[in-house]
Parts: C-alpha cells; structure tokens; sequence
C-alpha cells in the first residue's frame, strides 16, 4: 500500500464527510495510543483551522496524557484537558453495584470510563458544530472490541477499513513519535491492561484472518465467536417489522 496516497485519501474523504454533514470541523480524543494519534493528525490535515483533540484522563495513566500532549506540540494540534476522575468517583458511589461477579463489575466501570468521553466530545462537537471523529479500526470493529454508546458513538471512522498493522504503517509515514507507535496498544481502562490480552489474540493474528481468511483453529474459531457476539454494536438497535 502506497501510504503518501492512502493518507491523501483519507483527508479528503474527512474534508467530505464533515462537510455533507453541514459541519465545521472535527473533535476526537486523544488517548496517547496510535490510533487517536493518526486520526489527530489526518483530521488536523483536513481542518487545520478547526481541529480539537480532547484528552479525557480518568485516573489514567500519566504517560498516556504525556503522548497525547508529545503528538499535539509536534503537529500543532489546539487541545482541552476535562479530567474525568470526580464525575467518575461520583457516579460510582451513585449508581448501585450489582454485578453478578468482579469481573463483571470491573467491565461495567472500564465501559463507563469510555462512555463519559462520549459525552464530553458531544457535549464540545455541539458547541463547536463540529463532527465527532473515533478512531475505532478495521480489527477492533471486526471483533467488536469497542463500548457501545462509547468509543463506537462516533460520527465517522476514518480507520474503519485498515487493520492494526495498517494503522501502524500509516503511523510511521505520518511521522507519529516512535513512543507512541512502540507501546503495547491499550485502552488504559485499568493499570496494565492492554488489548491483546484483553482480546486473547494478537493484532497479529487478528490482521491476518481478516486480511487472508487463514489462522489455526483456535484463532479462528475465537474471531469467529468474537465477530457473531457483537454483532449488535455493528448495527441500529432492532426495530419490530410490523
């Protein structure tokens, strides 16, 4: 793949998105991973003038906000900080715990993390009439290792249709600091929590199937699994046919 090209492409393709919509410009977040990092920098190529990445700690960790700040001064991206920690503590002691198990309880509140970001990038993408950009990619999509009404409530997926190592590629041609491109990917829902692990596959793998359709059986048969049980965060919320 010719990544002068594909960048050019998709530039063009958020300059034409933004514009059908009557909009302005665009809002994302900026995590510090690489991901949020190529979409920052594609949509600040595309509106260079009305741009805004938004960093959202919520008791995270501080070398993610260092990347996103590393990436912003680098590329002349305009940022806003909202640190998520209070409303967050706050919610917690209001809403009331009924998880059937820890595990249950710790996914409920890493989806509230990613849920309260939503809001903060809607509540400023109004303000601004700008277009919420996420940067979901054609792997995580695939297995839906995304929060619904969270990271997928979103305007527009420019990295909808690359793979992680494609993301990593266009990372690298966009000249995104090798920090942030070395990094284990995360989501910095919990301390060490990285998606690979989460996912129980490698990017590696996952790319591969979606890209050739070949992986051992296993891998295979857990994409498979993965793909069918999220199936509704890919879709509008099921209407009754009469």
């Amino acid at each position: 793949m010719e990544y002068q090209q594909l960048a050019d492409r998709l530039v063009r393709w958020i300059e034409e998105q933004v514009t059908r919509a009557g909009c302005r410009g665009a809002v994302f977040g900026m995590s510090g991973g690489i991901d949020s990092s190529v979409l920052a920098v594609l949509c600040q190529r595309a509106f260079p003038q009305n741009t805004l990445g938004v960093l959202m700690p919520c008791h995270s960790h501080p070398e993610d906000r260092a990347h996103a700040l590393l990436l912003a001064e680098k590329f002349g991206i305009p940022t806003e900080e909202v640190v998520l920690d209070n409303i967050y503590d706050v919610l917690l002691r209001t809403f009331p715990d009924c998880a059937a198990s820890d595990e249950a309880k710790r996914l409920a509140r890493a989806n509230l993390k990613v849920r309260l970001r939503m809001v903060t990038l809607y509540y400023l993408a109004n303000q601004l009439r700008y277009v919420v950009a996420g940067s979901s990619n054609r792997s995580e999509i695939t297995v839906g290792y995304f929060t619904k009404y969270g990271d997928g409530g979103v305007d527009l997926m420019p990295l909808g249709n690359l793979v992680k190592a494609q993301v990593r590629e266009l990372a690298r041609f966009l000249e995104i600091p090798a920090a942030i491109i070395a990094k284990p990917p995360s989501a910095g829902l919990w301390q060490g929590q990285t998606d690979e692990a989460e996912m129980g596959l490698s990017y590696e793998e996952l790319d591969n199937y979606i890209l050739t359709g070949q992986a051992p059986e296993q891998v295979r048969a857990r994409i498979e699994s993965m793909n069918a049980a999220s199936a509704h965060k890919r879709s509008l919320p099921p209407i009754p046919e009469f």
